[in-house]
């Protein structure tokens, strides 16, 4: 759930995606106005006490949840590998402009993207900006950030896992020299666990403020609070009483479904600040988004997990089916396969049609035929006039005819 399958809103594009809907959907709730409510505001960063201080009670759960691609949505340049190839040969992307090349370089000072443009035989000019930041996930890519004064952008060339190559991010236009593509609140909102902003312009921030990846407070809310107590050699609390932290395990089916539709959810439209929703809130306060939409309306694969996942029978069925039903935010991702014993619980293998053909060994993976990967509409590179739409895990359980297991 990270880069292309924890949403990476950065890479949004204004194109709709197609996807299949199933037949009906639960009708639409109003949507919440804008000014209806009065401004939330965000915790104070003293609020956060970080990762490490969750260690300290809960070492195994941190020891794992630190290899997670949610841990992992962005960090700085060093702190882990860098998945692109910076070795002469393989750091050059050509585009579909014959005289526009991007070269990707690692130093001793640090990685750095350079587009090279020739203006005659032995005249070129170039620009280059140092990779500050890096966003997304070792097994789907990586996009770098870099920072022009107190502005943060996104640089021109993405590095691509499927494809073992780089190619242009998601929003710039093949063979154009630009660096222009602002990061705005909502991307680093899904990809951080906190930030000052100071607009204008949209993309303006305190550098010294960002932190990076997904800490632990994002799902459980501040936690200063919380280790005070516990750390607090005063007589033990009366039983009940709050531990000033919050388990998404033990809220409700609409707010545990909140926390992760954060930043699973798909496009949406802020009406609070961003950082201001904290687990446990209801997040049509603070966003509007497709859990909205019509039947009708197409949710693309890509970010839009709780959307597919509510138009699904089995969510629409069950009373307790959620998305930690199946995924252990505290563990790496698993093999898809992996994810079918959850699926046995309620399903039959001879149940299935293609039981009679395949026999038992269906039951060893259920998730490529009825959750299969399809090309996101949503984000995409237009590299060398080619447009490549990588794959992303459809979040709709259902049939699909054309879907095959590997």
């Amino acid at each position: 759930m990270a880069f292309f399958s924890l949403v990476l809103l950065l890479f949004l594009s204004p194109h709709p995606g197609q996807a299949q809907l199933p037949e009906s959907v639960s009708p639409p709730t109003p949507l919440p106005s804008a000014s209806s409510a009065p401004e939330k505001k965000p915790p104070s960063r003293h609020a956060y006490v970080g990762d490490e201080a969750c260690r300290s009670c809960h070492q195994e759960k941190v020891k794992t949840y630190l290899g997670t691609a949610h841990h992992l949505a962005s960090y700085w340049p060093g702190e882990h590998p860098i998945s692109g190839n910076f070795i002469a040969g393989s750091n050059i992307f050509r585009t579909a402009n014959p005289y526009l090349h991007f070269e990707m370089s690692a130093t001793p000072e640090g990685y750095f993207q350079t587009a090279v443009e020739e203006l005659a035989p032995s005249k070129t000019i170039s620009r280059t900006e140092r990779i500050a930041v890096i966003a997304g996930a070792a097994r789907k890519g990586q996009s770098y950030l870099f920072w022009k004064g107190d502005q943060l952008f996104q640089l021109p060339v993405t590095y691509w896992t499927e494809r073992d190559s780089w190619g242009n991010s998601p929003g710039y236009p093949d063979g154009s020299p630009r660096f222009d593509r602002a990061i705005v609140p909502r991307c680093l909102e899904c990809h951080g666990s906190y930030f000052e902003w100071l607009p204008p312009p949209v993309n303006r921030y305190n550098k010294t403020s960002l932190v990076l990846g997904i800490w632990c407070e994002k799902c459980h809310g501040p936690g200063r609070e919380h280790v005070t107590r516990n750390r607090s050699k005063s007589p033990p609390r009366p039983g009940g009483e709050s531990e000033a932290i919050v388990n998404p395990a033990l809220l409700s089916r609409d707010r545990q479904m909140d926390v992760c539709a954060l930043c699973h959810s798909g496009a949406a439209t802020p009406i609070q600040p961003a950082l201001s929703f904290l687990p446990g809130g209801v997040l049509d306060d603070y966003i509007i988004n497709l859990h909205y939409a019509s039947a009708d309306t197409p949710v693309d694969v890509h970010a839009s997990q709780v959307q597919l996942l509510r138009r699904s029978r089995c969510f629409q069925s069950s009373t307790t089916l959620t998305c930690m039903t199946c995924h252990d935010v505290h563990m790496p991702q698993r093999d898809a396969a992996a994810f079918s014993p959850h699926c046995l619980t309620c399903h039959q293998a001879k149940d299935c049609g293609r039981y009679p053909k395949l026999g038992d060994q269906i039951a060893r993976n259920c998730i490529d035929c009825h959750m299969p990967l399809q090309e996101t509409q949503a984000i995409f590179s237009n590299s060398n006039g080619k447009k490549f739409k990588p794959l992303v895990r459809n979040h709709r359980i259902a049939i699909y005819p054309d879907a095959q297991a590997p």
